[in-house]
């Protein structure tokens, strides 16, 4: 390497001294110019011959020339060494709202594309909100995209301005075929914790998902999951830019499990074993009468099959079957308890595209009544209200328009969704819950979304005493009377 680099400095000292004579000489007449540029390239090509002679004797790799530093053509991806950043792949699998089942497809499909190419993919993503809510009863605030209790919303009208969840993603690449993620969550307006959003017990860090995956869809179609991952039961996506339909509310699951699945172009088939006892959401089958994960004595499975009628227009139809919903407790309802025995569910839904208009639909219900939406003490009136399959379906459409981004999305989307569950008897307080979404997305870029939305929510059914039993006289708070206006506006970036 020394030699080939005096070489290459022995090429410049001889075009130097050459020309030194120009500094001090009478200029030299063209003949003496051609002469002496010919002189110069014969020096140079003798000197370039000898030291790819060199080079080549010594297995010295050439670098190629250039004709000008490289130039970036992925601004979505930050790719260096050990850890990368794809700014795109991080909003989606991070995104509460679309792919909601389908995190595991997403990797699966990213690193086909070779976009998680590093051993880890760091990702991240913050959701910022403010919103002012106003309700018809005190204290009764029916939209759930944070949880309706009133240790944190009093009075008939509320406001807010705060950060409703933030998230750490980490996805590695341990070989070609298997891949392992957690994420991690902050999330106090939906956490479970007691007390007020300021509260020490809302404020936790938790871990939200974690699982290893095998698969490799450039080998094979199959793909097998275990660890704690979202349940495959349904669509549960929305049109909105931020605010979940009430069928995600109602069964969209996440739980201990392992998961086997088959994917291609057109057809998508998963089965999941649940473990047993109340899991993280939307999933309960008893184990002897407890609500202790020490079996694994539930399942899911889902099917879907995508038309694709051109490079732009699709349609999605699937169906799911869940052996234990989460609607199998007895009066008084409240989360996590034991039930006497399962209560399966089952799921369609049906998802496409036509030109610039997106369109999904779907409608989940349990095979059984649910026991818990009956009162069963024959004195307390509301005893009237015989018991009722849990039942939650979702319409929705979003339109697309403006630039198109990198990862295919539209710069602007306007959407409108309208959601419905549906708890029990006609007439009684918990009888159901509608919410009617209006939205607007603006994407600055692939990751970040600045969005509005208008709210109407009729009804107030929270699944925690749903039918009573918190109050000494029986009554309840459900009220299918009451009515929540929210004006919400929010950023949600991502890398």
């Amino acid at each position: 390497m020394k030699l080939a680099t005096s070489l290459c400095s022995g090429v410049a000292i001889a075009a130097i001294v050459s020309l030194a004579p120009f500094a001090s000489a009478q200029s030299p007449s063209n003949v003496e110019l051609l002469a002496r540029i010919e002189n110069l390239e014969a020096q140079n090509a003798a000197l370039m011959a000898r030291l790819d002679g060199m080079i080549e004797d010594s297995q010295i790799e050439r670098v190629p020339a250039s004709d000008g530093p490289e130039v970036a053509t992925d601004t979505l991806a930050n790719r260096t060494g050990f850890v990368s950043a794809d700014a795109a792949y991080g909003f989606d699998v991070l995104d509460a709202a679309e792919h909601v089942n389908k995190k595991p497809i997403i990797q699966l499909k990213a690193r086909a594309e070779d976009r998680l190419a590093t051993p880890l993919t760091i990702s991240g993503s913050i959701i910022g909100i403010a919103n002012y809510q106003d309700s018809n009863r005190d204290s009764k605030f029916g939209y759930l995209m944070r949880n309706p209790t009133s240790a944190n919303q009093i009075g008939d009208h509320v406001s807010e301005a705060l950060i409703h969840s933030a998230q750490l993603g980490f996805t590695a690449n341990f070989s070609d075929w298997l891949t392992g993620y957690a994420e991690i969550l902050y999330n106090p307006q939906q956490n479970f914790g007691p007390g007020t959003i300021t509260g020490r017990d809302r404020n936790q860090l938790l871990m939200q998902r974690a699982y290893l995956m095998i698969g490799d869809l450039d080998r094979s179609p199959v793909f097998g999951v275990v660890g704690k991952v979202d349940i495959p039961f349904g669509l549960n996506d929305t049109v909105s830019p931020f605010t979940n339909s009430t069928s995600w509310h109602s069964f969209a699951g996440l739980a201990y499990g392992a998961q086997l699945g088959y994917v291609d172009e057109n057809l998508m088939i998963r089965a999941m074993a649940i473990q047993g006892g109340a899991q993280f959401r939307a999933a309960n089958a008893p184990v002897e009468g407890t609500v202790v994960p020490s079996r694994i004595n539930n399942f899911a499975v889902d099917a879907n099959y995508t038309f694709n009628f051109n490079e732009a227009d699709w349609m999605m139809l699937g169906a799911s079957y869940q052996h234990g919903s989460a609607y199998c407790q007895n009066y008084p309802i409240f989360h996590f308890n034991p039930c006497d025995d399962n209560n399966p569910a089952w799921a369609a839904y049906a998802q496409g595209s036509i030109g610039n208009l997106e369109l999904l639909g779907e409608f989940a219900e349990t095979t059984d009544v649910w026991p818990g939406s009956a009162v069963p003490i024959p004195t307390n009136p509301l005893s009237v209200f015989d018991a009722q399959k849990t039942r939650s379906w979702t319409v929705g459409g979003r339109y697309g328009f403006g630039d198109t981004l990198l990862s295919g999305k539209r710069d602007h989307y306007i959407s409108l969704e309208f959601s419905k569950f549906r708890a029990g008897e006609e007439g009684a307080p918990w009888e159901r819950q509608n919410q009617f979404v209006l939205g607007y997305s603006r994407y600055l870029i692939d990751n970040v979304n600045l969005f509005a939305e208008a709210i109407h929510v009729d009804g107030f059914a929270p699944l925690n005493f749903l039918t009573g039993g918190n109050f000494p006289d029986g009554s309840t708070w459900s009220d299918n009377d009451a009515k929540t206006e929210v004006i919400l506006i929010g950023a949600h970036t991502a890398f």
